[in-house]
């Protein structure tokens, strides 16, 4: 539909529509993982950003923090630098973390501040290491096969786990209308820089913010049961569940733990959510019908939103 053909009754009829949510979320920080599709396609990246702006706009606090993969691997083979996975995690030695603070840190991140900024927003970049922000420590990664008495230690290099969550620069800039714009960046207490999971980041800002909602984008529709059917309301009690069952499992089994683990340490409610679907944060948000998971600690009334 063009602007010369929108019905005005049904933008008006929207709007209307959203009052209650916004009145409901006004003041709230909601913490948004950015990545997969919606970081690559030219349609989606636009409404990425308009739909944080749009927030803002409203009285919501997002607070982004970002991936990067695909961008440190395209990189990484442009300089003829291997790129090796242990348990689907980049192994990381000095040469390598040099390149991803170079994509994280400065191209993907000012890249997205440039898009919001462009669309009307306010969002300053940063990594965990401004501020001290992100307190990290080195990921051990053990690998045990039926064969051995213990489990062996992989020395992955630079890639850490969260220590500690500083919010207190993110609060600065929201209160004076910024979005944060974050690149999972952290720091030890030597100094030395880590490359971390950016959703176990986005779920550990978002517990230490005290959060109404933690979104992470993906490339699939939501969680789904064993005949392929989105599961649109959980709670962390039937989560547990569908770990211990298996129908969770694979690649969106971390994912899935980042979201439990953010209910469990107190953000109201996390949602996965289908990054390939155009403003899919802002259809979560202000609809009934949403893009996909949510998962809270109580069991959610249809109508909350």
């Amino acid at each position: 539909m063009t602007e010369q053909t929108r019905d005005p009754r049904l933008v008006v009829e929207v709007l209307s529509e959203a009052l209650p949510y916004i009145q409901r979320f006004s003041g709230k920080t909601v913490v948004v993982k950015y990545g997969g599709n919606a970081m690559t396609e030219d349609t989606l990246i636009d409404s990425f950003a308009r739909d944080m702006v749009l927030m803002k706009e409203v009285g919501i606090n997002p607070v982004v923090v970002h991936g990067g993969g695909p961008q440190i691997g395209e990189l990484l083979e442009k300089l003829s630098i291997e790129s090796r996975f242990v348990n689907g995690m980049r192994v990381t030695d000095a040469e390598t973390m040099d390149v991803v603070e170079m994509v994280l840190g400065g191209l993907v991140n000012k890249g997205i501040v440039n898009l919001i900024n462009q669309c009307g927003g306010k969002a300053i970049g940063l990594t965990g290491k401004d501020g001290a922000q992100i307190r990290a420590r080195q990921l051990k990664v053990e690998h045990q096969s039926p064969e051995m008495t213990a489990p062996e230690i992989i020395d992955i290099g630079h890639v850490g786990e969260v220590e500690h969550i500083s919010t207190d620069l993110i609060e600065m800039l929201a209160a004076r209308d910024f979005i944060p714009v974050i690149a999972p960046i952290g720091v030890d207490a030597k100094g030395r820089s880590y490359n971390i999971n950016a959703d176990l980041v986005a779920g550990k800002v978002a517990e230490a913010l005290d959060a109404e909602k933690l979104m992470l984008l993906t490339n699939v529709a939501g969680l789904m049961n064993a005949e392929g059917e989105v599961l649109t309301g959980l709670t962390t009690g039937q989560v547990d569940a569908l770990i211990a069952d298996g129908t969770i499992h694979g690649g969106m089994l971390p994912k899935i733990r980042c979201a439990l683990d953010a209910v469990k340490g107190g953000v109201r409610s996390a949602h996965i959510i289908d990054g390939r679907v155009p403003h899919a944060t802002l259809l979560e948000i202000f609809t009934n019908a949403g893009v996909g998971t949510l998962i809270t600690d109580i069991p959610q009334d249809p109508n909350a939103g």
